[in-house]
């Protein structure tokens, strides 16, 4: 993954004690600290002064202390992992490519080891990522005349102002939104009661109940949670249609027992895959080759490219990475779904199609963004049981 990638659109409003995540100073309007002369007699002492200077600059380390021990990404690899790698370049070189993805061969690239970075609440809050998901809603996906946010607001008279490409599309991007919020509520960091302790991760009920509750989202909360099983539905139909091509993929992690492990593991998840039988039918997208459909098409790979971009504009590393990797799963399984001249329900990708190819990133993206749906609608039930 890049990380090091500028913002596109705007520049850098992160908060600024994300240290870690590429910030060093902080501006001074985010400071909370006001200097200022009263006029007349009513001039504070100086003592008083620096002693609430003291305490506000005191109080601002601290947060941002914590904040940037959670957003911190840990980059460690070992020496056996990265001899690994070597190998998987030779490897990958091997194999035809016929999809690059962007900045493959970049100065760039890291490698980072997701189990050592999960996703999980990291006190990024505030005006930076309001503004990514405002961009992403009102600027880069297709919605009513009305003005709305967040997926939920598609409720009512949403199937009278929109095609079903573009509800399809706004479904996607709200499903993929609650999951990213259903794993900060399942992974939450509770301060420490006695005040000097580390912090308890645990579920925060309240936190969930706040975005997804009918009562407290004005009956919106449960449209959001469809819209999860939606993105979920989409992301198991690709990974259905691609079984023949992930069936032949040479997987290769550089360790032989690794390798069967993995392979073993593919097969079974496909198994299990493969027996289900309500998947999402893509047919019924994009019919006819009108140029409207064609144009249509066109502003849906756009849209999804513009999001994809925006993910280099999260201002901190570790939502930065998730954020990326995840966008790239869903771009991954909207490339299968629409790749090849069959679109018909139940079909797969033919392995001889000589123009479609899955890079190691891509496969990577796809099963690790599949993951991240599975394990937020898993959560479902945990927060189902402490709410009763």
């Amino acid at each position: 993954v890049n990380l090091q990638k500028d913002c596109p659109f705007w520049s850098d409003d992160s908060r600024c004690a994300l240290k870690d995540c590429h910030v060093n100073f902080c501006p001074e309007d985010e400071v909370p600290i006001k200097t200022k002369k009263d006029d007349g007699d009513h001039e504070k002492s100086k003592y008083a002064e620096n002693n609430n200077k003291e305490r506000a600059a005191q109080s601002f380390e601290e947060s941002c202390a914590e904040e940037r021990e959670l957003s911190a990404l840990d980059t460690t690899i070992s020496k056996e992992k990265m001899a690994e790698f070597e190998t998987w370049k030779e490897h990958d070189e091997s194999l035809p490519m016929f999809c690059e993805i962007d900045d493959e061969d970049s100065s760039g690239m890291e490698y980072v080891d997701l189990l050592l970075n999960p996703e999980r609440y990291t006190g990024y809050k505030g005006p930076s990522p309001h503004k990514i998901w405002r961009s992403i809603y009102e600027e880069n996906c297709f919605k009513p005349e009305k003005n709305v946010r967040y997926g939920p607001e598609l409720v009512g008279d949403i199937e009278s102002t929109m095609c079903l490409e573009k509800r399809v599309f706004y479904r996607l991007i709200s499903g993929l939104h609650t999951s990213i919020n259903i794993h900060l509520c399942n992974e939450y960091l509770f301060p420490d009661k006695s005040g000097f302790g580390p912090g308890v991760w645990d579920h925060n009920l309240e936190e969930f109940q706040r975005r997804f509750d009918p009562d407290l989202t004005k009956g919106l909360g449960p449209q959001r949670l469809k819209n999860l099983y939606f993105t979920y539905l989409i992301e198991l139909r690709a990974i259905t249609k691609a079984i023949p091509y992930l069936e032949n993929e040479n997987f290769y992690t550089g360790d032989i027992k690794e390798d069967e492990e993995v392979i073993t593991g593919v097969s079974d998840l496909l198994s299990v895959v493969s027996s289900f039988q309500h998947h999402f039918d893509e047919s019924q997208l994009f019919k006819g080759n009108t140029e409207e459909m064609k144009q249509l098409k066109a502003e849906f790979v756009l849209h999804f490219r513009n999001i994809s971009r925006i993910m280099d504009c999260v201002g901190c590393d570790k939502c930065k990475l998730w954020g990326k990797l995840q966008t790239l799963g869903m771009g991954t399984a909207l490339k299968i779904l629409f790749s090849g001249d069959s679109m018909s329900p139940g079909s797969t990708v033919d392995v001889k199609l000589k123009n479609f190819q899955l890079t190691r990133t891509e496969i990577v993206a796809l099963f690790n963004a599949f993951g991240r749906l599975s394990s937020s609608i898993y959560a479902l039930e945990t927060f189902r049981n402490l709410a009763r």
